[in-house]
């Protein structure tokens, strides 16, 4: 396969560790925000890992829909 060919599969297996970075970042900031920390830094945490982890599960369904739809001829 050509260097600069677009691999279906490697873009899926990105996709899904960049959702699986974010959603162990928000899983982090959320155990803090609502553990150690108290105050207006908490409720910070808390919406940003709540930010974080929606964002990776439309990551993760981004790429289970590029999974599931693709045209018969391409798989």
């Amino acid at each position: 396969m050509a260097g600069n060919a677009r691999n279906p599969h490697v873009a899926r297996r990105r996709r899904n560790l960049w959702a699986g970075v974010l959603a162990l970042v928000g899983l982090i900031l959320l155990v803090v925000g609502l553990t150690a920390a108290d105050g207006v830094a908490a409720w910070v945490e808390v919406v940003v890992a709540a930010v974080l982890l929606l964002t990776s599960y439309l990551v993760q369904a981004a790429a289970r829909r590029q999974t599931a739809y693709r045209r018969e001829d391409r798989r």
